[in-house]
């Protein structure tokens, strides 16, 4: 009987059944608790490889064989950690497991033949796309840099490079919101919009969640009172959408305790609710503790490094439409920007 060394094996099909590896430049570790193959009937693509005719690859016709076969990939899944082949039918995943000839291949349920498409997953993890749920739509271009990164979903605000979407994540009125929704159909992207949710009554809100928006989202660029969170909240909870709120920093229309009192125990987004990226100073992360208060970090905090401090008030200066010949426009910036609940975040995250 032939042998091979596990690292050969895994060089040339990818880890297997109690390998574990290491993700990227982190702590964390994984163990690969099941492989599907049937160790001597792995399937490959290449010159001088298994997946050719009359060996990996049969004769079945397109209605009986995978359109597409992902070979080898390493799965992460809520449900586990496995290695197997994917089976792609009408461009959904139609089968995990083991693919090949079942003519001369033993235990295969996925079938590759004439019709099929292979991608090579030996190497790479396989796993469910990632949402990001803070976007600034300020150009396409962000698109491919998302799908790059794995991201599959992006739902947040705006209209393109305007003022106000560099600063806010929401997509104004009806003729924006259909224009988004316009474009979006132009990209391989899963895209979401949110309408601007700050109006003290609800007429303006509606309209906006009738033409397409996901949700609303509060801004205290726009004006964050606690008057415009109630009715905003009001409108969603009557159109059963989603609200996102980026809070009121400089404690001008109340403080952290008068915005948590508008939310009348209803389900709420908060983003960067350390408060760097906004929000109540110097304790919106006190928000963290309400049960129905979903926290969330965004870019200008992740990862707390050693330019994480320096690099913040140009940043506020420039996103937030701020001048520095205006002292309290940087007074507005500085107070945003905290060491110590940029670090207390990081635990957070950790817990």
């Amino acid at each position: 009987m032939s042998t091979i060394s596990r690292q050969a094996y895994a060089e040339m099909y990818g880890p297997t059944t109690g390998d574990r590896l290491r993700l990227g430049d982190t702590e964390l570790w994984l163990e690969v608790e099941k492989d599907y193959t049937t160790y001597g009937d792995e399937v490959k693509f290449g010159g001088g490889k298994v997946i050719r005719d009359g060996m990996g690859q049969g004769q079945a016709v397109a209605k009986d064989v995978a359109d597409t076969v992902i070979t080898n990939a390493l799965i992460i899944d809520h449900w586990g950690i496995v290695k197997a082949d994917i089976g792609i039918k009408n461009g959904r995943i139609s089968a995990i497991g083991k693919a090949g000839n079942p003519d001369i291949q033993p235990n295969v349920d996925i079938i590759i033949g004439p019709a099929t498409e292979i991608i090579a997953g030996e190497g790479s993890i396989v796993t469910a796309g990632g949402i990001d749920a803070h976007i600034h739509f300020i150009c396409p271009q962000q698109i491919d840099e998302a799908l790059t990164s794995g991201i599959t979903t992006m739902l947040g605000g705006g209209t393109g490079p305007a003022t106000g979407t560099n600063a806010t994540t929401c997509t104004p009125g009806s003729w924006h919101i259909h224009r988004m929704l316009q474009s979006a159909e132009a990209f391989p992207m899963n895209l979401g919009f949110m309408g601007k949710g700050n109006a003290s009554l609800p007429e303006a809100l509606d309209e906006q969640v009738r033409a397409g928006a996901l949700g609303l989202k509060l801004h205290e660029d726009w004006g964050t009172t606690p008057a415009s969170i109630d009715n905003c909240l009001s409108v969603a909870e009557k159109h059963d959408v989603q609200v996102a709120i980026h809070t009121d920093t400089l404690n001008e229309s109340g403080f952290v305790e008068d915005t948590l009192a508008a939310f009348k125990d209803r389900t709420i987004h908060t983003f960067h609710t350390e408060g760097a990226g906004g929000g109540h100073a110097p304790d919106i992360i006190k928000a963290c503790g309400e049960m129905n208060v979903l926290p969330s970090s965004t870019n200008p905090t992740r990862p707390y490094t050693v330019n994480t401090i320096d690099e913040h008030l140009d940043m506020l200066m420039v996103c937030h439409h701020l001048s520095p010949s205006i002292a309290e426009d940087v007074a507005f910036a500085e107070s945003r920007i905290r060491r110590e609940t940029i670090a207390a975040e990081d635990i957070l995250h950790d817990l």
